[in-house]
Order: C-alpha cells, then structure tokens, then sequence
C-alpha cells in the first residue's frame, strides 16, 4: 500500500447529491461537494453514503478478479498470460489495479463508517450502515490475505493519514489479519439487520455466511486445522441455511441473469450500474466474450476460456459428436458454451428459424446471414468460450435489467458470495472434524449437487474430495477457485501442488476446423481427428510459495516493510482494536 491509496482513501471523505436513489447503488461521489459534516444528516442520506462501497472502489480488481482466480488455478486458459504459469512479478498491472482497489475499498469502508457514526440519522439506518461499511471492508481484507499473505492492518485511515505514516505500516501475521477480519465481521453482525434483504444489501446472516468462510479459511493458516473455528465455521453456515429465509435458486443457470441480480441466492455481490461516472459499472463482458459478441464493439475475450482441465471435471469432450452428447450436470452449460449450445437468454431478438431466437454459437461464428459479422473463425482456445458475467446483447440486458448497456458499462451483477457456497462451507467444516455422516453437512451437500444434477444418487457418506470437487463444479467462472487452492495449501501445500501440475492447462488445437466442417454439412460430417491436445507446454513450476503473490513492485519501493524479507509483526487484534 503506498502514498497514491491516501487520494482513494481521503476522496471518501467528499460527497456529492448526485446520487439519487436508496436501491440504484450508484457510483462513488465526485469530490467537489458536499462534506461529511453536513451530508450525513438523515435516513436516507446515509444509506445514499454506503450504495457506492458495493461497486466503484472494486472496478479495478475485476481483471484480477478472473485471472487469480480462474486462470491462476487451471479453470480458465489465457495464452502466455504469467497467471498461466506463475511468472507473475510485481509490476504486472493487473495485480497492481487489485491491490490498489482492495485498499481504496477498506479506505472508503473506514471513512464511509466513521461518518455515519456521528450522523443525526435513526438509530436502526445508522447501524444498517456502519454493518455494510463493515462488512465490505472484511470482504477486501479477505481478498487481501489470501492474495497476499502477510499485510498491514488499517483500522482507521484518518489516524494513518495524521500521522503521516503510511509508508511506514508493517505487515502483520495472516494469522491475526484474519482474527481481524473475524472481529470486524462479529461487529458487523452487531449491527446489521437480520430481517432478509430485498434489495440486494447486506443483511446479518450475509455478513454470517462470510464470517463462517473467513472461519474454515482461518482454521489451517498455522500449517494444522484449528477444531475450534471449524466446529464455529459450521455452527455460523448452518445458521445461515436455516435461519435466513433463503433457498437455492431451482434454476442454476438463472443466478446469473440480470433479472435476478438480487436473489436469495446472492449473499454478497457488487452491484453495478451503467451510471454516469465511470468505474460503478461491470466490464467483465469485455474481457470474457468473444469479438462481436454485443453491438458496442467492446468484446475482445474469445481468445481465452475455459480450460481443457475443467472440461474434464464437467466430463465434457470436444472430439465427442456434439449431437450425442449428453450434459447431466446443467453447470456445465451454464459455464462453458461449446459446439451445438444454443441459448435462448442470449440474443434473444436474433432469429434461430423455426419460430426460435437466441444464440447459437456455431451461427455466430459461421452463419453470415445470422451474424453479419461472422468471421468463419473459432476463437476458444480450448474448443469453448464462457458464459458466466455475460449479458448477451443490447435487447438481452434491456429484458433483464430494463436499462441499456453502454460500451464496457453493463449492470449486471457480480456474485461474490453465494448460499450455495455457505452451503458446501459447512459440508466441509463437517467433513474436516471426521464427521463425514453428518446429517446437515450431506443435506446441504445433496442440495448443490442435486439441483444441478438431476439423475444425481444422494450421498449417504462424505469426502474431502467430495466437496473439492463440488466446489469446483459450482463455482467454476467465479473467481474462487483459486483461493479454495490457498485456503487448502495452508495445511496440505503438496496436495495442491500435485493437482496444479498435473492439470491439463494447455491448448487444444483445430477444434474451430471439426467445428465448421460438422457446421457447413448440415450437422452430419464430425472428423475431431485433428483436434490436438498441447503436449509441449511444459506444467508450470509451482512451490509452496505459489500460494503467496508478490506485492506491487512500487509499494514495495515506497515502504520496504512490505519487502518478502520482512518478518511481519504479531499483534493482538482483539486487545489493540475496537469498534
């Protein structure tokens, strides 16, 4: 964290009217009106104060969002990328943008949550709101420690920014960041509501599913598992799933439409919007989708996509005739979209023949009279492009969210903490204590796996491997998958490093050319002979300090405390801290 994070963090301290609505969670204020002492004086001004922390101090982490997540742990291939094989350094500007961003969020939370404490607003909105403050400020700690190891406690920037000290902060003990993460979610669940949100807020039991996360994350940072924040991991998640009022979505596939932005399913999520200023807005449909894609010229993503490695978890092969295969786990389709998908929540103004509209990629790629911009080229790398944290077009998001799209502007949410996840969190919680027959922990097991496998047989017994798997499944798109690697390699490193090296992280090559040939025949003619695995590339060289990225190369130059040679600092949260 360096000097450049103190203008992210100060401009919270100005706010503007320009935000107009309790629910449209708007974009961070501009910085030339209205000041804290006389802005934070009702209701509904409070609440105005907090709708920017759930979408414009994270844009910038978006990128990095999908590359650590996704690419870094073999989910999603992404050409020469260094998140390919872990030649990652600090000056890459992906990991830099994230870092900064996760830092301007805990600055805002700080500051946004110091504000309303001395507001003249009612009792209840002012704890709603210092509760969110809270919560998003844990969500980026979170990130934090688990990107990087070892960082710096922030616990009130304005005192930083007094003392002139931010260049002089210390990195402190994963251990005690993540007591601190507990203790600002334990404050948080003080003062949240536990009546179910509607509105896509966060409530208590939101802030518990986290808190219940951070907890299995927390039990093996010393190298062993902790019994104790195991057994409070499954006591928080299991509160969650009977106590909330929330139940899965019986559509996978629908979590991820505009429509249900909010939902039952959806805990915790940035919640964008096509605003007048820049950075409230989504922009992953850009950097996922293939070229043409939307009418905005601002899809450039094709040429990544999901890996050869998660199509074999999904049980998915490219060289199978597409008009024999069959799906039996809906995820699969909802994450990856290869030969003979059509969608009919895509394109839906674009005329499929037969009385049907939607997207069909083999049209779009080689149908000019469907798509006049068809280029007769298949850009998924792997044989398949994404599908998750994509709108479709113009029509589509219009359906969805009754709003048009703009050129990398997009409302559509992003998930980042979801009930099924809270879900397999205590599946897991369970299994790590020996108590693989629990009855809760195979109820909220068979109820993931169920709804996405309708022929499923429900488990009578658990595994560890079990849940590694289904979470995979579940998650796969969502920029997760990774840190389930760094919570696991806490405790079992060369686990993690077997699995990682022996993924089929490479290339499949010609799939375009089976494709177009099984296309222009009418569907008859399939010849996969050519499609082609990428031997060559060698597995990348993954240690046990894979798990650890570098901090930004110039945040190291400014304070070298955060240098890797540094021994962090053991502090006592519990006693130094307090809300």
């Amino acid at each position: 964290m360096n000097i450049k994070n103190i203008k992210y963090v100060a401009a919270a301290m100005l706010l503007t009217v320009g935000m107009t609505s309790c629910d449209d969670f708007l974009d961070r204020p501009v910085e030339d009106n209205y000041n804290t002492e006389n802005y934070y004086t009702d209701d509904a001004s409070c609440v105005r104060g907090v709708n920017y922390l759930y979408n414009s101090p994270w844009y910038d982490f978006q990128r990095g969002f999908i590359k650590i997540g996704e690419v870094m742990s073999g989910n999603m291939y992404w050409g020469s990328s260094p998140y390919m094989n872990f030649s990652l350094n600090g000056t890459d500007q992906d990991l830099v943008n994230m870092s900064y961003s996760l830092w301007a969020e805990i600055g805002h939370s700080n500051t946004v949550y110091n504000s309303i404490k001395g507001s003249s607003c009612s009792e209840s909105v002012k704890n709603q709101c210092m509760g969110e403050c809270l919560a998003w400020k844990a969500m980026a700690y979170f990130y934090l420690v688990r990107t990087f190891g070892d960082v710096p406690i922030v616990h009130d920037n304005s005192v930083n920014i007094a003392a002139g000290d931010y260049n002089d902060l210390h990195k402190v003990q994963k251990a005690d960041v993540y007591e601190y993460i507990l203790m600002t979610l334990e404050k948080a669940m003080d003062l949240l509501p536990h009546e179910k949100s509607t509105t896509g807020r966060i409530d208590y039991y939101c802030a518990e599913g986290l808190y219940a996360k951070v907890l299995l994350t927390a039990a093996g940072v010393t190298g062993s598992l902790n019994n104790d924040y195991l057994q409070r991991a499954s006591a928080a998640s299991l509160d969650v799933i009977q106590n909330s009022g929330r139940q899965l979505m019986a559509n996978y596939e629908d979590i991820f439409r505009g429509s249900n932005n909010v939902s039952d399913e959806s805990l915790i999520a940035w919640r964008w919007t096509n605003g007048a200023q820049w950075t409230s807005q989504n922009t992953l449909q850009s950097d996922l989708m293939p070229d043409g894609f939307d009418e905005n010229g601002d899809c450039w993503g094709g040429w990544g996509g999901p890996s050869a490695d998660l199509q074999d978890a999904f049980g998915y092969d490219v060289t199978e005739n597409p008009s024999k295969r069959i799906d039996t786990d809906v995820r699969r389709k909802a994450t990856m979209m290869g030969a003979g998908d059509v969608y009919s929540y895509f394109w839906r103004d674009k005329d499929l023949g037969n009385g049907k509209t939607g997207f069909d990629i083999l049209k779009f790629y080689y149908d000019k009279s469907y798509n006049p911009a068809a280029t007769g080229e298949f850009q998924g790398p792997c044989g398949v492009q994404n599908v998750k944290h994509a709108y479709g077009d113009n029509f589509d998001h219009q359906a969805e969210m009754n709003a048009s799209a703009g050129r990398m502007a997009y409302n559509l949410a992003t998930h980042i903490l979801r009930l099924s996840d809270v879900y397999l969190v205590h599946a897991e919680a369970e299994v790590l204590q020996g108590k693989t027959s629990s009855r809760t922990a195979l109820d909220a097991f068979n109820a993931v796996r169920g709804r996405a496998i309708s022929s499923a047989v429900p488990k009578t017994t658990l595994t560890f491997d079990d849940i590694w798997k289904e979470r995979r499944l579940e998650f796969a798109g969502e920029g997760d998958r990774w840190y389930d690697f760094v919570r696991r390699a806490y405790y079992q490193p060369q686990q993690c490093i077997n699995e990682l090296k022996a993924q089929r992280r490479n290339a499949i090559w010609n799939c375009g050319t089976a494709y177009k040939t099984w296309f222009e025949s009418g569907y008859v003619t399939w010849d996969p002979s050519q499609i082609q695995y990428d031997e060559e590339t060698p597995a990348p060289n993954v240690t046990a300090n894979s798990f650890t990225l570098p901090y930004p190369t110039e945040d190291v130059a400014l304070n070298p405390n955060l240098g890797s040679n540094v021994e962090p600092d053991h502090v006592d949260v519990r006693a130094t801290y307090s809300y």
